[in-house]
């Protein structure tokens, strides 16, 4: 499994901005309207439909919902007679009026043409819009079932893109040891041996039922453990025939047989499954930890100032950009001297520094010029350099790494970046 191209992960990130975007729209009622049209849905139909509801929104008690919800309807019919037919993949509209406070409310309207096809036809009004359908479309889609196990016990789970889910967990009744002799020590090692056959049988009824209605979404089995209790577990054909043909080999050596073995079960799989895209991940965040403890002559930046100077300079390789990353580069300008200035910010802070003061001559008369998303700047700006981007999951360790340690935000660098020159002194007055 290559990596995904930088246009495929901008695409994806853009689609999840817009759905938190959305996401975060609150009404004071039930003001908002969700509706999405799945592909091959006749117009007149949604039409009718939605004239219909319209006419029921009159009987709604309450005159302010009443009439946002009317007006809502209002403007989707607007909206959805523009289009001829629905598009290929489905469309999904929300319209309603977000609460802004003070009792005051806004007019929304957003019009998603999803990545995938929608396979419903819905339409709700609720205080909240609703999502469900497209962030069903975000979650990756490659799974692996995980099993480590011993003698003693059994963990079973599942790799969902980069996530671990442990799914259930057994402890064996087989003893481990007996300080029987003579034939009494035959006996033992017998009835050892039929209660190990035992659990291995429960630990295949268990992987059946876990993994066999998955087994057409699931790449593959990733099975592990220590000793050599895997290898005969695996050999002797316990598994289900359509699992069996699924384990990756060759099987993974772990110390644990709990919830932490499926974590060292993955990161033992890294190594073989080079194009999972955890195992990439792990690698670029890795390889930059080990640039960053080489010094001044390391071949890495991290942070917004550093990245962006290697950005402008041509120098970065690889740009690794946290999936979480929400913010804006934004420019300023003062009316009252004409200064413009740039703030990276998130959206909840962009008031806080129009109420603010002007950096240069401290009047308060700032205004927004300029708006950009940060993480599609930065896709832009890598393109004119011919840097590959990656977006870092937040949700695997070395994700909430970059995150927390380095602003969301590092590069694996070309060459190194070069000394920045000493701030510029005035030479002394002369006497």
């Amino acid at each position: 499994m290559s990596a995904p191209s930088s246009d495929l992960q901008l695409a994806r990130y853009s689609f999840q901005r817009k759905l938190d975007e959305i996401g975060a729209v609150r009404g004071r009622a039930t003001e908002l309207v969700s509706l999405y049209v799945p592909p091959g849905r006749q117009i007149s139909d949604v039409m009718s439909y939605l004239r219909n509801e319209y006419a029921q929104s009159s009987n709604i008690k309450s005159r302010t919902t009443r009439k946002n919800v009317m007006w809502a309807i209002e403007s989707l019919m607007g909206r959805v007679r523009q289009f001829r037919e629905a598009p290929a993949q489905g469309v999904a509209f929300f319209v309603g009026s977000k609460a802004v406070g003070a009792d005051k409310s806004e007019a929304v309207t957003f019009i998603v043409e999803p990545p995938e096809p929608l396979n419903t036809y819905l339409y709700r009004c609720d205080s909240t819009f609703f999502l469900d359908p497209l962030l069903a479309m975000v979650h990756e889609p490659d799974v692996w079932g995980l099993i480590v196990l011993d003698r003693a016990e059994v963990t079973l789970g599942l790799l969902r893109g980069k996530r671990v889910e442990p799914l259930r967990n057994k402890q064996s009744l087989v003893p481990s040891k007996h300080g029987r002799g003579g034939q009494s020590a035959h006996r033992f090692e017998r009835l050892i041996e039929h209660a190990a056959h035992d659990f291995f049988v429960r630990v295949a009824e268990m992987a059946a039922e876990l993994f066999l209605p998955r087994k057409d979404t699931m790449k593959g089995i990733l099975l592990g453990g220590p000793g050599g209790t895997k290898e005969f577990f695996f050999k002797e054909g316990y598994l289900h025939h359509e699992l069996q043909q699924k384990v990756v080999q060759p099987l993974f050596d772990t110390g644990y047989t709990d919830e932490y073995g499926l974590r060292e079960l993955v990161e033992k799989a890294t190594r073989t499954l080079h194009g999972l895209d955890l195992a990439e991940e792990k690698r670029l965040v890795q390889r930059l930890l080990a640039e960053i403890r080489n010094g001044d002559a390391g071949l890495a930046a991290y942070g917004e100032a550093d990245v962006q100077r290697a950005l402008e300079l041509g120098s970065v390789d690889t740009l690794l950009v946290s999936e979480g990353l929400r913010q804006r580069r934004v420019t300023f300008r003062c009316s009252a001297c004409q200064t413009e200035f740039v703030r990276t910010l998130h959206d909840d802070d962009v008031d806080k520094v129009l109420d603010g003061p002007c950096p240069k001559c401290g009047q308060r008369n700032l205004s927004e010029v300029a708006s950009e998303d940060y993480v599609e700047g930065l896709f832009r700006r890598a393109a004119d350099s011919s840097a590959t981007v990656r977006l870092v999951s937040t949700e695997s360790e070395e994700g909430e790494m970059l995150g927390r340690g380095f602003q969301g935000i590092a590069a694996l660098l070309r060459y190194p970046l070069p000394a920045r020159a000493p701030a510029s002194r005035p030479s002394p007055a002369s006497g």
